[in-house]
């Protein structure tokens, strides 16, 4: 081949690679306007197949002019005639299979996979479908990498060994984030509090402000934000305070001294009940108030008052209301409130 036919050559490559990119370039503005188009119809399945395809076809089209360039007007020297091989072009074809298909799913489940889960009242099936938009690309590049090393007749089998120690080593060193993630699933659907909800776990006790993936805070009485991993809440008891309903039953214990009427104290305890109940926002009259005389101790007679709080986050409010009307009240009957004493007799 002479120069001047070599020179004729270069100059027909370089018009079909410049031909290429302004057809991909062509092609670049016409997958906007379906774009526009597509935006404006009810069904998103059409936006999802042109951004699947818009780029890889662009790339297809610049990719299959430097390859008609190259083989057909020989403007490649002969060391790097090993480019132009058949198995490099069915690499590159997996390559943009690979890229329409994870790209076509991916956005297939991010669209209609969360459309879906809006319509449910828990949230373990969004973090299932942000699970499967990260392991759907990785799945369709995997099988892509080990595809194109089949094309180059390379063992894929020692990887695919590889690919399952790394799975178990993943699996057991990410053992606690699984189980977390299941436990916030479990949480999700068996429902035992939702945000809002006071509950105890443990020794922990607070108002539930967030129920994530891997944790779940409560906001405690103190202020303080506790994070609990959701694997310890499954397998600990739960105490709801704001189930089945928001009313909390509040015990108050009371003493007077030995010689007291006992009947007459539980009277007089009836009676501050039911002054709370009418002037304060905090106890309810359903269920009634109650009044058992419950122990002889050593040094008093017993009683405990059980009243009902509006809500399960009153019960100081509760507690001071009563039992300052109970000792302004018992101050007035007369009612003594015995200390712990001792009587020591000495005999002569």
């Amino acid at each position: 081949m002479d120069f001047s036919t070599l020179g004729i050559n270069y100059f027909y490559a370089f018009v079909t690679v410049i031909i290429g990119v302004g057809l991909a370039l062509i092609v670049r503005g016409f997958v906007h306007w379906l774009k526009t188009k597509a935006g404006k119809t009810d069904t998103q399945l059409d936006d999802i197949i042109i951004a699947a395809i818009g780029t890889p076809l662009q790339v297809a089209i610049v990719a299959i002019s430097l390859y008609v360039a190259s083989t057909f007007f020989g403007v490649i020297p002969p060391e790097y005639q090993w480019i132009l091989q058949t198995k490099y072009v069915t690499a590159f074809y997996i390559f943009l299979a690979a890229w329409i298909i994870s790209t076509f799913l991916h956005d297939i489940i991010k669209i209609y996979g969360h459309r879906f889960a809006e319509k449910t009242t828990g949230d373990a099936d969004d973090r299932l479908v942000g699970l499967l938009e990260l392991v759907i690309r990785y799945v369709i590049w995997f099988i892509a990498i080990m595809a194109i090393l089949s094309v180059f007749e390379i063992n894929i089998t020692p990887f695919l060994a590889g690919a399952g120690i790394l799975g178990l080593a993943v699996a057991f060193a990410a053992q606690d984030i699984i189980s977390n993630f299941f436990g916030g699933a479990i949480i999700t659907i068996d429902k035992p509090f939702k945000v809002g909800d006071r509950i105890r776990v443990d020794t922990y006790y607070g108002d539930v402000i967030r129920i994530g993936p891997r944790s779940t805070r409560l906001k405690t009485l103190d202020y303080q934000i506790v994070t609990i991993p959701n694997n310890k809440i499954t397998t600990n008891v739960i105490v709801n305070y704001a189930e089945p309903d928001q009313k909390l039953r509040i015990t108050v214990p009371v003493s007077v001294a030995y010689g007291t009427d006992p009947n007459k104290v539980k009277k007089i305890l009836l009676d501050i009940a039911a002054e709370v109940i009418n002037n304060t926002d905090y106890l309810i009259d359903d269920p009634p108030p109650k009044v058992f005389f419950s122990e002889y101790s050593d040094s008093s007679l017993k009683f405990i008052l059980y009243v009902w709080a509006k809500k399960y986050n009153l019960p100081d409010e509760v507690k001071d209301a009563v039992n300052t009307r109970i000792a302004d009240r018992f101050a007035v009957e007369g009612i003594e409130i015995p200390f712990p004493q001792m009587e020591v007799r000495v005999k002569k």
